[in-house]
């Protein structure tokens, strides 16, 4: 009898999401972004869109594969553009409505007159908006995987993985939709207050890649600056040696000259180390201001980053690598020994952000993630079951 009730609570609420307009506006969109995707192709020519063939892009088949672009487009356009951003907007105004329509529109005293628990008639409602965006997220990745199939020629089955991740990442910002729901009885109310809670995670994230990015310059800085100091001393200490037996001296076997003959002879070496003190340093400071955000961020859903646990199972370090650089591209940041000056590899610096953010643990994001969104709920229910309509 229980499951009776709240199946055909569900199925209620889901006609009731059904019958939107923009329900099947987003449904058509995402054919369009897939027919886009389809129409984009690469040969050992060069890049194609449907016959048209464009020769101003220097890449091809041998330099980057089918799959890997079709990958690439998927994650880049398909997952981080249109799911998460276009396609999660359009979502939150068709879902947004569903609490504040339910307790304002009069239908609440007919539902709370059956026999059903006021938190079984929310969490069915609130399952009913995550199948909105099921429904939405499954049909573009099933046509998403038939298209990398065919036209990239590799059947990549992880690539569903985008429909629970996108439907986590859904959840996360709809748990605080519904709550706002509650809390003002306003779709435009819960909306806006959804959108800027959204907009403070999105600061979040941006300050926190801004600090990968500083702590990645830091440390290629003082990694370039600790072997450039290595080399300059094992030089000279060499060349010092060398003159040395030249001019007659018998050295044991053993010998090496003291930091300041070597720093006596080597006009360079004061300032090379001196700038390597100080990268130490930056880098010490960048790696603790890091760490401070990334505690500051564990107490807040992960929209980011659970978004680009996809990338981690599509595309391997060795596909990144490929797609980061061209192989006439220095692959290490490198120190001037005469003007101490750092000339920075835009592949290292790429390689070491990748490394820092893949390095973040799946528990971590998924799992404090999970844990503000039942938060949240647990919160909704009580006021939803407590509160007189």
């Amino acid at each position: 009898m229980m499951m009776r009730q709240t199946a055909a609570l569900f199925v209620d609420a889901y006609r009731e999401l059904n019958s939107r307009k923009l329900f099947w506006v987003t449904l058509m969109l995402s054919g369009l972004v897939v027919a886009a995707f389809a129409a984009v192709g690469i040969d050992k020519q060069g890049f194609t869109i449907l016959w048209f063939r464009l020769d101003f892009i220097p890449l091809n088949s041998d330099i980057l594969s089918p799959a890997l672009l079709y990958k690439t487009m998927f994650l880049s356009l398909g997952l981080k553009i249109w799911l998460a951003w276009i396609a999660a907007i359009l979502a939150l105004i068709t879902t947004a409505g569903m609490i504040p329509d339910l307790i304002a529109g009069g239908s609440i005293e007919m539902m709370l007159s059956k026999p059903v628990s006021r938190i079984r008639l929310f969490l069915t409602k609130y399952a009913a908006g995550l199948l909105f965006v099921t429904f939405q997220v499954g049909v573009f990745s099933l046509a998403s995987f038939f298209v990398i199939g065919v036209r990239g020629g590799e059947w990549e089955p992880a690539l569903l993985l985008a429909i629970p991740l996108v439907v986590a990442f859904f959840s996360f910002l709809f748990c605080m939709c519904v709550l706002f729901g509650l809390l003002t009885r306003s779709t435009i109310a819960s909306l806006l207050l959804t959108l800027l809670f959204w907009f403070f995670i999105f600061i979040l994230n941006a300050a926190d890649g801004a600090l990968v990015q500083w702590r990645s310059m830091a440390e290629a800085q003082r990694d370039a600056l600790v072997r450039q100091v290595a080399q300059a001393e094992g030089n000279t200490r060499q060349l010092l040696i060398a003159e040395r037996r030249s001019l007659g001296e018998e050295l044991p076997e053993d010998y090496h000259p003291t930091e300041e003959e070597v720093a006596g002879v080597n006009p360079f070496l004061k300032g090379l180390r001196d700038k390597r003190a100080s990268a130490e340093k930056t880098a010490a400071q960048a790696a603790k201001w890091s760490g401070i955000l990334f505690a500051a961020k564990t107490i807040v859903p992960k929209t980011g980053e659970t978004i680009d646990l996809l990338e981690r199972t599509l595309i391997s370090m060795a596909d990144l690598e490929a797609l980061t650089g061209s192989s006439d591209m220095p692959r290490q940041t490198t120190v001037d020994e005469q003007t101490a000056e750092v000339e920075f590899s835009q592949y290292d610096l790429s390689m070491r952000s990748a490394t820092i953010l893949r390095e973040r643990s799946v528990l971590w994001i998924l799992g404090t993630s999970f844990a503000f969104e039942a938060v949240v709920l647990a919160l909704s229910c009580v006021i939803f079951a407590r509160r007189d309509f």
